[in-house]
């Protein structure tokens, strides 16, 4: 059975405790791979790297960055089939969904923070006729990225491409319950020949990685996406430390549905927010308010078109929604 490695100063390791998790598939419930069981002298480990490696990659040109950027994006592309097929094994999403959205995605995320590099700008704003204020935009050393397990190569992308782009060194932890992604990502950043300690990826459990993490004096900079309890857990610990901190937490987002809306839209645009992804999205309409003058015509309405949803396989080809995707009108509601 496979084992999972901590990519660490850019090689593979094995956790240092040498203990190891199960990785379930959720479409059989089955461990089909091992993850590690690291802990904080892994994460110390990883910043270690990653100081070592900020003083060169910080003063790296926008234009030698973006060399290194693009060429994971361009190996994303490459290895798509790969990655679709280890996301699907990891959180059960149908694998057409994770071919049209999640790692094309992924690759876009690197893409597109890279080439913005290359046209960033500051404002300047004369003060009378003595002097000029400006900002300087530079690295702050190095973020803890934390993502979560619903959308895990592009979220976890989102997170690190914007970090590296600018000149940072990134340590970051994937989901324990979707690792395998992160882990072929760690292999292609081998293979590009990323500059060792520049991404640093931990992989475990959040009580023990994402803590050490979050609570590591030397990490100035923390994102996370995930549960609302465990963001303000963060935020506890990293306000009386100063850290600049970015946290997208749950929500229960409503559609709201008027009376002189598009119905045959509305209504689908409704279906498609409420399932699409298992409904495990941060724009997914949890709730729907619609106005009185025809609510028993979409309720009806509504009710009618789920129950002609069905639970399947996710290696399926005729899944829920694949039509859409098809058809390329995915973009509509998942933009690029």
């Amino acid at each position: 059975m496979e084992k999972i490695e901590n990519y660490i100063g850019g090689e593979l390791h094995k956790p240092l405790s040498g203990k190891y998790l199960d990785n379930y598939t959720p479409a059989t419930g089955k461990v089909y791979s091992l993850l590690p069981d690291s802990d904080q002298k892994d994460v110390q480990k990883a910043v270690k790297a990653a100081k070592e490696a900020f003083p060169k990659w910080s003063s790296l040109s926008a234009e030698k960055r973006l060399g290194y950027l693009m060429a994971i994006s361009l190996k994303i592309e490459e290895q798509l089939d790969e990655l679709a097929l280890a996301e699907t094994k990891d959180n059960g999403k149908p694998l057409w969904l994770s071919k049209a959205v999640d790692i094309p995605r992924a690759a876009s995320n690197f893409k597109f923070y890279a080439t913005a590099m290359m046209h960033d700008k500051t404002d300047c704003f004369e003060m009378g006729d003595e002097a000029l204020n400006y900002t300087l935009r530079k690295p702050i050393g190095i973020a803890g990225c934390i993502s979560p397990w619903n959308l895990p190569l592009y979220l976890f992308t989102w997170k690190i491409a914007p970090a590296l782009a600018s000149g940072n060194c990134v340590v970051a932890k994937p989901s324990e319950v979707t690792p395998m992604t992160a882990y072929l990502l760690s292999k292609i950043c081998i293979e590009v020949g990323l500059p060792k300690g520049v991404l640093n990826i931990v992989h475990g459990l959040g009580h023990k990685v994402g803590a050490a993490i979050t609570e590591h004096p030397e990490i100035p900079v923390i994102s996370f996406t995930g549960g609302t309890s465990t963001g303000q857990q963060i935020a506890k610990v990293a306000a009386p430390m100063f850290k600049k901190l970015s946290l997208e937490l749950g929500g229960k987002n409503p559609n709201i549905i008027f009376a002189d809306c598009d119905f045959d839209d509305a209504l689908a645009t409704t279906k498609r927010s409420s399932f699409a992804n298992q409904g495990q999205i941060c724009l997914c309409g949890s709730r729907i308010f619609v106005q009185r003058a025809i609510y028993k015509k979409f309720r009806d309405a509504f009710v009618a078109q789920t129950k002609k949803m069905v639970v399947g396989h996710p290696m399926d080809k005729k899944q829920n929604l694949e039509r859409l995707y098809q058809k390329n009108t995915w973009k509509k509601y998942f933009p690029m």
